[in-house]
């Protein structure tokens, strides 16, 4: 065999399992169709929390491996894309999260008056705030640092990648559903505004349960990133004008400024959820190999990327 891991996927999922792998000193290629900063990741807003994921019974410990990362990264915000950032979830109540919140630095449930916007409920926090092209562009230079290798390359299937590694890694995210091929998969749009950031330091989401529909903004350098929508079984990637536009107001509720912001663009992406969940478990192949599937992370990939890449690697070598 010439490597002892393809990682198919380029994702945050896939990058952050391949550095785990590699930093192990195993040799690990990635087959990506997409170049790190055109994939689903990408877009992502991307703030620390365990949002629209399953099970809950594993997210928390995922998450908080992942917070102790993020929390070194945030070190060095420059390269790695991480930053330390306050805000406040609206809508949200302290003792109604899992017992994960519990070790959550700086988690605070607010006074009704503290609260901004047509809100009277919500906790204040500081957590990592995620550049998502900085970062996916820093992990494939550690990944490349630590001896891996990127490789543009779709694929059809998982055969041709088992006959050149010992394990191949499926982090293939929403195309799982066709390549596995895996009928839980189910797409959910999420559409976002870039626009120029008008003095707004501090994040803000509303989950707006029940709904297609979110409210959050993220202060990212260059600009303020608004959201958003949750719309299951919806595989439109081009940006709808009229959602974008009841995003910005639903935005500006909250901070008035928003509504005279310039435009700068418009990102849609598809969260590959998964009924049951997220799914790291190893099958045997013809011929003696193995294959790790790693996918159906949601919306919180990036949130419980690291502790499910430490997953995935005793799966992987376990083989």
């Amino acid at each position: 065999m010439e490597n002892d891991v393809i990682v198919v996927g380029g994702g945050v999922v896939g990058l952050t399992t391949a550095v785990t792998l590699a930093e192990r000193g195993l040799g690990v290629r990635i087959w990506s169709r997409d170049d790190v900063t055109a994939t689903t990741s990408a877009v992502a807003g991307a703030l620390w929390w365990p949002y629209r994921i399953e099970p809950a019974a594993e997210v928390g410990a995922w998450a908080l491996a992942s917070l102790r990362v993020y929390g070194e990264l945030a070190a060095d915000p420059g390269r790695t894309g991480v930053r330390w950032v306050s805000g406040v979830h609206a809508d949200t109540v302290l003792d109604r999260l899992g017992a994960w919140a519990g070790e959550v630095p700086e988690l605070r449930q607010l006074a009704p008056e503290e609260v901004p916007g047509p809100y009277d409920v919500g906790l204040a926090a500081r957590l990592p705030l995620i550049d998502m092209p900085v970062h996916l562009a820093w992990l494939r230079g550690r990944f490349e640092a630590a001896g891996g290798v990127f490789e543009r390359r779709a694929v059809t299937g998982f055969e041709e990648a088992s006959a050149r590694a010992r394990v191949v890694v499926d982090c293939t995210g929403a195309a799982a559903r066709e390549l596995v091929p895996d009928p839980g998969m189910r797409p959910v749009r999420g559409q976002l505004v870039l626009v120029e950031n008008p003095g707004v330091e501090e994040w803000f989401t509303s989950p707006d349960s029940g709904s297609g529909r979110s409210t959050y903004f993220f202060p990212q350098p260059g600009r303020l990133v608004l959201g958003g929508t949750a719309e299951e079984d919806d595989e439109r990637l081009t940006p709808d004008p009229a959602t974008a536009a009841a995003i910005v107001a639903r935005c500006a509720r909250v901070r008035p400024e928003i509504a005279g912001a310039r435009v700068l663009g418009h990102r849609v992406g598809l969260r590959p959820a998964r009924l049951g969940g997220v799914r790291i478990e190893a099958v045997s192949l013809p011929g003696g190999g193995r294959l790790v599937h790693h996918y159906g992370h949601g919306g919180a990939g990036v949130t419980v990327a690291w502790g499910c890449a430490e997953r995935a690697a005793e799966l992987v070598e376990g083989a």
